[in-house]
């Protein structure tokens, strides 16, 4: 009877155990993953350069439009080697060189704003001829003293202008620099600065701002090298005896870079040497005034005359005008067509049509 029971139960235990793995469920597999998407990567933009809306009238460049309509402010330097270097001359929107007395030569230097300008000078004496440049801007102008005739013609012309040496109030803007009264000599040490004219404006002496309907003529484009021009990387124009400037072009950088007295032109306030897009040569009559002991000169700024054209490293004759002292300069080609220059600074020699020569290659 035992037997049979044990025998039964391990029948029994063996269906079970059958029976178990019968029903024993195989393990789903794992639901695929969704594969994980990584963000594109978007790169921040690049800030936008902040281009001003107006237009500076002396080279054609973007400027604030606060300033574009303000009378820009004509300072006279000394150019004589001695007093060398200028300061503040690298600055310039606007460069006139004639020469004076003696075959040196003298920088009438225009700025249509001097914001962030430091000291300039020397300050000198200014002459009839620069008081037709500074008028045919509208600009305000900034000397130390001037030839009888130019002191005559300031109030009879109406010129706007401060002086160093007979200008009253005017003359608290300037001051002798110990260190080159030392070294170069009184006559060389007089300045100013852009800070203590525009301080003096500020007080309300002058028309600050052109007359309405009163605009610059000049026109100006991106790349002003002349399509049909020819070479000329390098210029050497002769003033005088004493006196050849010379403009090296720099192909890096599209500028012509000034060149005087066996050296390179170098501001001794920036430290920069001067450069500029433009170059333009104007031929005129100049004499020495009839009876004038200092061997004064004559320019003849009005009419016409000839003259060239350069930029980009390459040149064109052109003609120039200027219809009366208050009138600026017009320059066209020789078809008559206005001449575009290009967008950037410019140089401007005055030379005789007679006896003096530019050199180009």
């Amino acid at each position: 009877m035992g037997k049979r029971i044990l025998a039964a139960l391990l029948a029994a235990m063996m269906v079970l155990a059958f029976s178990g793995c019968g029903k024993a469920e195989i393990p789903e597999p794992a639901p695929e993953r969704e594969p994980v998407v990584q963000p594109e990567f978007e790169p921040e933009p690049e800030p936008e350069v902040y281009v001003p809306s107006g237009t500076n009238p002396l080279t054609g460049l973007p400027m604030e439009p606060e300033f574009e309509n303000d009378r820009p402010v004509a300072v006279m330097f000394n150019n004589i080697k001695a007093a060398q270097p200028q300061l503040g001359i690298s600055q310039a929107d606007l460069i006139y060189e004639v020469v004076a007395e003696g075959g040196i030569t003298r920088m009438l230097a225009l700025y249509q704003s001097l914001e962030g300008v430091g000291n300039l000078g020397s300050i000198r004496s200014t002459r009839t001829y620069y008081l037709e440049l500074a008028l045919g801007h509208d600009a305000l102008l900034v000397h130390a003293g001037g030839s009888p005739d130019a002191y005559q013609k300031i109030p009879a012309w109406d010129v706007d202008n401060m002086d160093g040496v007979n200008g009253g109030s005017d003359a608290k803007i300037f001051w002798r620099d110990a260190e080159r009264r030392k070294a170069m000599g009184y006559e060389h040490s007089l300045l100013t600065s852009g800070e203590a004219i525009l301080e003096y404006l500020a007080q309300d002496h002058f028309r600050l701002q052109h007359e309405e309907g009163d605009s610059s003529p000049q026109l100006f484009s991106e790349n002003g090298t002349p399509a049909a021009g020819t070479a000329a990387e390098h210029i050497s124009v002769k003033f005088s005896n004493y006196k050849t400037g010379t403009f090296d072009y720099d192909a890096a950088s599209g500028l012509y870079l000034a060149g005087q007295y066996g050296s390179d032109h170098i501001d001794g306030e920036t430290g920069e040497q001067v450069s500029v897009t433009n170059v333009l040569v104007l031929e005129t009559s100049i004499s020495v005034i009839s009876g004038d002991t200092a061997g004064r000169l004559s320019v003849r700024l009005t009419g016409a005359g000839d003259g060239m054209f350069f930029c980009g490293g390459k040149s064109i004759p052109i003609q120039w005008s200027k219809a009366d002292r208050n009138s600026p300069f017009v320059y066209t080609l020789e078809d008559g067509t206005p001449l575009a220059l290009g967008q950037g600074k410019t140089y401007v020699c005055i030379i005789s049509s007679s006896g003096n020569s530019v050199s180009i290659s």
